[in-house]
């Protein structure tokens, strides 16, 4: 999402609602289609209340990633740090954040201390890509 808004002349507040706004409606579609699917399939469906606390729990997820690279954006907005530099660090951050997740990922299926590092590496390859692709498209 910081790729596509965080155009070459786009400010990090213009970032920050898109973004916001953004994880806000794909963290709905989440919950949403989690509670359907909790609510009317398997064995033991469950009641509706229940379904809709599991999807908001499995989907926390995706609001607690958005945090940090949010709070970067912030930084921008009131002026602490130049906009692109905001951005730019927002951007960063996200690939942190995936390198994170795929080493946790890879270390809760009992993979080695190699495997989790070129998971985490490979995962947070997909953050470069975007980055990159920032680069050709913008600039």
């Amino acid at each position: 999402m910081i790729v596509v808004a965080g155009a070459a002349d786009a400010t990090s507040f213009t970032v920050f609602v898109i973004v916001v706004v953004t994880v806000l409606v794909f963290w709905g579609a989440h919950v949403y289609a989690g509670t359907v699917a909790a609510h009317g399939f398997g064995r033991d469906p469950r009641p509706l209340r229940d379904a809709f606390r599991h999807a908001v729990r499995q989907s926390r997820g995706l609001l607690i990633s958005a945090l940090i690279p949010c709070a970067i954006l912030l930084l921008g907005t009131t002026r602490i740090v130049d906009d692109q530099v905001a951005i730019w660090a927002a951007m960063l951050s996200g690939i942190v954040i995936l390198a994170v997740i795929g080493w946790v990922a890879f270390r809760r299926r009992g993979a080695s201390v190699a495997r989790s590092l070129a998971g985490a590496a490979m995962t947070a390859a997909f953050g470069v890509v975007m980055a990159v692709l920032k680069v050709l498209v913008v600039h």
